[in-house]
């Protein structure tokens, strides 16, 4: 009997790990004590971490109430002085607060440094995003092995998350606006610290947050995107288009891509999982784009918990008009000078490949922001168990949204002295427009075709 009881028990608690959807009355406190995303409203106890008080919420609220859209962004932080700058000499005074791939960069680099400024909980979204995800909280639920997810529209599913993979679906959803353009620039880095810059022009449509959508007219596609390479000419015409589904255990992602040599569009199976990211050098993988996406269906995943962690925030001087790639970009990691990190607390998700299956990550670690749900750090470990890459989101609010998103994402490798920057903004003609108007319609094969020849 007593076998029994801890069995129905044990399968009561895999239950709510499984299907994700909380109680009325844990869903009660979204908004109270809890950020409306889930977050921990209050500060730390020695008030090195903020209380969350609603975020930038506007242009005005970051400082810049004549900001236009598509513009670079204004820094609201520019006037921040340094609390003090980690370096290898001093790392152990603030290992406790870093990754395993962070304190690896220390001692793969002895010039590498992380200057630490005031925390600034700038994360916010809009009222509607913020209704919907109080809804998903007690109707979202996992498919199958938890490769999707049912329930759920317009804002967080799991805003009070039970598993591993609920918080990595939370990063997939996360809200980004309706839809959005950006010309960006991605440099593959030599070990000897040249490179040469790849140029997309890149779309989405979050099918997802659309105003009156419903699950059935989703028809499973959480969101559509296209790429095109625009540089350097030998790239020039290549294009790519993605119909993320949301329920992958039903059916996968569809991609497809168009070759200017061939003038054909065809099916690309292969945009996904460890299969090398568009004009990297092998220096990513397809599911490092983003941080993070795909099918989460070859790891087996564990919510470790809460963690203080010094992570890339605020951003904002890493998509400065002003600045310039060559400054930027330099020999085995980029010029530290221009990156800013904060303390915050972050949810630690370990994904661990499943026996069986294949992908050169075995194990992967996530670090992910309490106030966004934003993927800021990543430690990748090869088949062997051991460190090889770390992935770093450079974010900050994009506060005409308003959207805590990265500015900035890099891959560095830690075996080989290369780095992957991904997403360069500031020398680029402007940010994200965020008033591009598409439908469903414009991310079809025959679309992608269209463009191709045009």
């Amino acid at each position: 009997m007593k076998m029994l009881i801890g069995s129905a028990a044990a399968g009561l608690l895999f239950a709510s790990v499984a299907f994700g959807a909380v109680s009325p009355q844990e869903a009660a406190r979204l908004g109270q004590e809890l950020t409306p995303l889930g977050g921990e409203k209050a500060g730390n106890a020695d008030g090195t971490i903020p209380a969350w008080t609603g975020g930038l919420k506007s242009p005005a609220d970051a400082g810049f109430p004549n900001y236009h859209n598509g513009e670079h962004y204004g820094d609201p932080f520019a006037s921040d002085k340094p609390l003090f700058t980690i370096t290898a000499a001093n790392l152990s005074q603030y290992a406790a607060k870093l990754s395993e791939g962070q304190k690896a960069l220390f001692k793969t680099y002895p010039d590498y440094k992380m200057i630490v400024y005031p925390t600034h909980r700038s994360g916010a979204s809009p009222e509607h995003v913020y209704e919907a995800t109080k809804r998903n909280a007690t109707t979202a639920k996992l498919v199958a092995d938890g490769n999707g997810f049912t329930g759920a529209l317009g804002g967080a599913p799991f805003p009070i998350p039970k598993s591993g993979v609920e918080v990595y679906w939370n990063h997939v959803t996360r809200w980004r606006g309706l839809a959005a353009a950006l010309e960006v620039g991605q440099a593959p880095m030599t070990a000897g610290g040249g490179y040469t810059l790849v140029k997309f022009k890149e779309e989405f449509y979050f099918q997802y947050y659309q105003p009156g959508m419903t699950e059935a007219a989703l028809n499973n596609i959480l969101l559509f995107f296209t790429q095109e390479t625009t540089a350097p000419a030998r790239l020039a015409g290549d294009e790519l288009l993605v119909q993320e589904t949301l329920d992958q255990a039903r059916e996968g992602r569809r991609a497809w891509v168009y070759n200017p040599g061939q003038r054909r569009v065809l099916r690309a199976p292969n945009v996904a999982f460890d299969n090398p990211g568009t004009a990297s050098d092998n220096l990513r993988t397809n599911d490092q784009f983003d941080m993070y996406n795909g099918s989460p269906q070859r790891y087996e995943w564990k919510l470790i918990g809460k963690k203080e962690l010094y992570v890339p925030y605020n951003a904002y001087r890493l998509q400065d008009g002003k600045l310039k790639y060559s400054d930027l970009l330099k020999k085995n990691h980029m010029n530290q000078d221009f990156a800013r990190y904060e303390l915050h607390r972050v949810w630690v998700v370990d994904s661990t490949l499943k026996p069986g299956q294949s992908h050169i990550y075995s194990r992967r670690t996530l670090y992910v922001d309490e106030d966004s749900w934003q993927i800021l750090v990543v430690d990748c470990y090869d088949t062997r168990g051991q460190l090889w890459r770390v992935q770093e989101g450079h974010a900050m609010n994009y506060y005409n949204l308003p959207s805590l998103w990265d500015a900035l994402e890099l891959v560095m490798d830690l075996t080989n002295g290369r780095y992957l920057a991904v997403g360069l903004q500031s020398e680029e003609h402007g940010s994200y427009d965020f008033d591009i108007k598409r439908t469903p319609a414009d991310y079809l094969p025959s679309t992608l075709e269209r463009r191709g020849i045009r």
